[in-house]
Protein backbone atom coordinates (compact mmCIF):
# COMPACT_ATOMS: atom_id res chain seq x y z
CA UNK A 1 0.00 0.00 0.00
CA UNK A 2 2.87 2.38 0.74
CA UNK A 3 4.41 1.55 -2.64
CA UNK A 4 1.09 2.37 -4.35
CA UNK A 5 1.04 5.74 -2.58
CA UNK A 6 4.57 6.53 -3.77
CA UNK A 7 3.71 5.62 -7.38
CA UNK A 8 0.49 7.64 -7.40
CA UNK A 9 1.14 10.96 -9.22
CA UNK A 10 -2.43 12.09 -9.89
CA UNK A 11 -2.46 14.75 -7.19
CA UNK A 12 0.97 16.08 -8.17
CA UNK A 13 -0.07 16.93 -11.74
CA UNK A 14 -3.22 18.70 -10.57
CA UNK A 15 -1.26 20.67 -7.95
CA UNK A 16 1.39 21.73 -10.46
CA UNK A 17 -1.29 22.89 -12.89
CA UNK A 18 -3.06 24.85 -10.18
CA UNK A 19 0.17 26.55 -9.13
CA UNK A 20 0.88 27.50 -12.74
CA UNK A 21 -2.64 28.82 -13.32
CA UNK A 22 -2.63 30.73 -10.02
CA UNK A 23 0.76 32.28 -10.80
CA UNK A 24 -0.32 33.42 -14.26
CA UNK A 25 -3.57 34.79 -12.84
CA UNK A 26 -1.77 36.82 -10.18
CA UNK A 27 0.73 38.19 -12.72
CA UNK A 28 -2.15 39.16 -15.02
CA UNK A 29 -4.01 40.85 -12.16
CA UNK A 30 -0.96 42.88 -11.16
CA UNK A 31 -0.42 44.10 -14.71
CA UNK A 32 -4.12 44.80 -15.20
CA UNK A 33 -4.48 46.71 -11.94
CA UNK A 34 -1.38 48.73 -12.76
CA UNK A 35 -2.95 49.78 -16.07
CA UNK A 36 -6.22 50.65 -14.31
CA UNK A 37 -4.25 52.80 -11.85
CA UNK A 38 -2.51 54.69 -14.67
CA UNK A 39 -5.83 55.24 -16.47
CA UNK A 40 -7.54 56.53 -13.32
CA UNK A 41 -4.65 58.92 -12.62
CA UNK A 42 -4.80 60.21 -16.20
CA UNK A 43 -8.55 60.81 -16.01
CA UNK A 44 -8.30 62.51 -12.61
CA UNK A 45 -5.59 64.72 -14.11
CA UNK A 46 -8.07 65.70 -16.85
CA UNK A 47 -10.70 66.54 -14.21
CA UNK A 48 -8.16 68.62 -12.29
CA UNK A 49 -7.21 70.48 -15.48
CA UNK A 50 -10.84 71.27 -16.25
CA UNK A 51 -11.38 72.61 -12.72
CA UNK A 52 -8.15 74.62 -13.01
CA UNK A 53 -9.43 76.22 -16.22
CA UNK A 54 -12.48 77.65 -14.48
CA UNK A 55 -12.11 81.40 -14.10
CA UNK A 56 -13.37 82.41 -10.69
CA UNK A 57 -12.70 86.10 -11.18
CA UNK A 58 -15.61 88.49 -10.90
CA UNK A 59 -16.38 92.17 -10.85
CA UNK A 60 -19.46 94.25 -10.22
CA UNK A 61 -19.88 97.99 -9.88
CA UNK A 62 -21.44 99.80 -7.00
CA UNK A 63 -24.90 101.29 -7.00
CA UNK A 64 -26.41 104.21 -5.16
CA UNK A 65 -29.84 105.79 -5.18
CA UNK A 66 -30.88 109.11 -3.69
CA UNK A 67 -34.21 110.42 -2.53
CA UNK A 68 -35.70 113.50 -4.16
CA UNK A 69 -34.47 115.64 -1.27
CA UNK A 70 -30.84 114.54 -1.96
CA UNK A 71 -30.50 112.07 0.93
CA UNK A 72 -28.98 108.67 0.29
CA UNK A 73 -31.71 106.06 -0.12
CA UNK A 74 -29.65 102.91 -0.82
CA UNK A 75 -26.10 102.03 -1.74
CA UNK A 76 -24.02 98.97 -2.49
CA UNK A 77 -20.31 98.98 -3.00
CA UNK A 78 -18.62 97.36 -5.92
CA UNK A 79 -16.22 94.49 -5.65
CA UNK A 80 -13.83 92.53 -7.80
CA UNK A 81 -11.59 89.50 -7.61
CA UNK A 82 -8.99 88.44 -10.13
CA UNK A 83 -8.37 84.69 -10.28
CA UNK A 84 -4.66 83.98 -10.60
CA UNK A 85 -3.23 80.72 -11.84
CA UNK A 86 -2.48 78.17 -9.12
CA UNK A 87 0.63 76.00 -8.97
CA UNK A 88 -0.81 72.95 -10.75
CA UNK A 89 -3.45 74.54 -12.98
CA UNK A 90 -3.45 73.46 -16.62
CA UNK A 91 -1.16 70.47 -16.20
CA UNK A 92 1.85 72.34 -14.88
CA UNK A 93 2.65 69.62 -12.35
CA UNK A 94 3.66 66.12 -13.31
CA UNK A 95 1.67 63.69 -11.19
CA UNK A 96 2.70 60.46 -12.86
CA UNK A 97 5.73 58.39 -12.03
CA UNK A 98 9.22 59.70 -12.59
CA UNK A 99 11.04 58.73 -15.76
CA UNK A 100 13.10 55.57 -15.46
CA UNK A 101 16.69 56.16 -14.43
CA UNK A 102 19.57 53.87 -15.28
CA UNK A 103 20.98 51.82 -12.46
CA UNK A 104 24.07 53.18 -10.82
CA UNK A 105 26.98 51.00 -9.78
CA UNK A 106 26.79 49.90 -6.19
CA UNK A 107 29.96 50.28 -4.29
CA UNK A 108 31.57 51.39 -1.12
CA UNK A 109 32.13 54.91 0.03
CA UNK A 110 33.24 57.60 -2.32
CA UNK A 111 31.14 56.58 -5.34
CA UNK A 112 28.35 59.03 -4.53
CA UNK A 113 25.58 56.68 -5.72
CA UNK A 114 23.25 55.03 -3.25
Amino acid sequence: MFQALLRDENGFIVSAELVLVATLTVIGLVVGLSEVQHSVVAELNDVADSIGNLNQGFSYSGFSAYKSNGCLKAATFGSSFGDSQDDCDNDQCQISCDNPAPEQPKGGRGHGHY
